[in-house]
């Protein structure tokens, strides 16, 4: 399985808006009686300069083009925050605190997880969380084996594999489905296990559909305290899937014409009521896009068979470029 990259252009804020403002104060007078008398006698040690480069700068390149998700930057913006005062306090010789950043992504199919996962792990290496900062994507076939002992095997394998960086589970919820007598239930403990053993060493991600991920995590009473950071990602309106089919062709170098624009979005609104359960976001638009500049080739091939057609034919995708597999009607007698 991969995970799908969304691009586009932003709406133009340099970051959330929300700042952070440190003040020293180094006149303030404290009325604290003795205590006053022992800050003055064992100051604070000065604050080092972080470095120069802007960690966040990067990692701001790759999220303002999103389209939406205007709740997932501004938490990946907070945990960047935290980082960068955590790293402050300590420099200042104060209690810098031992976070955990393992995290719960919340959201259907094609909602940008698997895209953020990978940002989150990028920005914990380049703050030094991480010593590495890659993506070890799994999912239950993964993680489970065929045999009593076998699943936990596989496990601790992939969990060394991502020491460094980020394990991210996905559908995680299905772990849990089999019951008691599972080999699902021996993958999450040994996970549960390999957070105690190797804390800090590595950030687990378990994403999938919000309802089935809520239940998941009633299933061990220890599971919800372990992950203290949760993202919600909201499925895209149509608007928003407009516009992000819009820019995967301009990115292809391709043009939609407003015709071809306006059949998408009516195939979109019925889809999304269809489907309303299994409707798959910029996934489902991705391959609609990519399907289109198939037929496109074909119907190009089939108009300049002995031509070359012009650069502005070649990049336009009209209507009748855009189709679908006609789903068959059930008859319920």
């Amino acid at each position: 399985m991969s995970g799908h990259v969304i691009t586009g252009t932003g709406n133009g804020s340099a970051r959330p808006s929300r700042q952070i403002n440190v003040i020293l104060r180094s006149q303030e007078t404290f009325q604290t009686g003795a205590s006053a008398h022992a800050l003055e006698a064992d100051p604070l040690p000065s604050v080092k300069p972080l470095p120069s480069v802007d960690h966040y700068a990067d990692i701001q390149k790759e999220l303002e083009p999103m389209i939406g998700m205007e709740n997932v930057k501004s938490l990946v913006y907070e945990i960047y925050a935290l980082l960068y005062i955590s790293r402050m306090r300590s420099e200042a010789g104060l209690f810098g605190g031992s976070h955990v950043y393992h995290m719960i992504f919340k959201g259907n199919p094609g909602t940008g997880k698997t895209t953020i996962a990978r940002i989150v792990a990028k920005l914990f290496q380049k703050m030094g969380v991480l010593t590495k900062g890659h993506l070890i994507e799994v999912e239950r076939a993964d993680l489970v084996g065929e045999y009593i002992g076998h699943t936990a095997q596989k496990t601790r394998d992939l969990v060394r594999k991502a020491i460094g960086g980020v394990l991210f589970v996905d559908e995680a919820y299905s772990l849990a489905r089999g019951g008691e007598k599972d080999f699902g239930k021996e993958a999450i403990d040994t996970l549960v296990k390999a957070m105690e053993d190797h804390k800090n060493q590595f950030v687990l991600i378990l994403a999938g559909y919000p309802a089935e991920i809520d239940d998941f995590l009633l299933t061990n009473p220890g599971l919800p305290s372990r992950f203290p950071i949760q993202i919600e990602f909201p499925d895209y309106s149509v608007d928003q899937l407009i516009q992000i089919s819009e820019l995967m062709a301009k990115d292809r170098d391709y043009i939609l014409q407003p015709q071809t624009v306006f059949k998408l979005r009516q195939h979109l609104m019925q889809e999304k009521l269809s489907t309303l359960f299994s409707f798959s976001n910029a996934r489902y638009v991705r391959n609609s896009i990519e399907k289109a500049i198939r037929f496109q080739a074909v119907r190009l091939l089939t108009q300049y068979a002995s031509s070359v057609p012009a650069k502005q034919e070649l990049m336009t995708i009209r209507p009748e470029d855009l189709k679908w597999d006609t789903k068959p009607i059930k008859v319920i007698e």
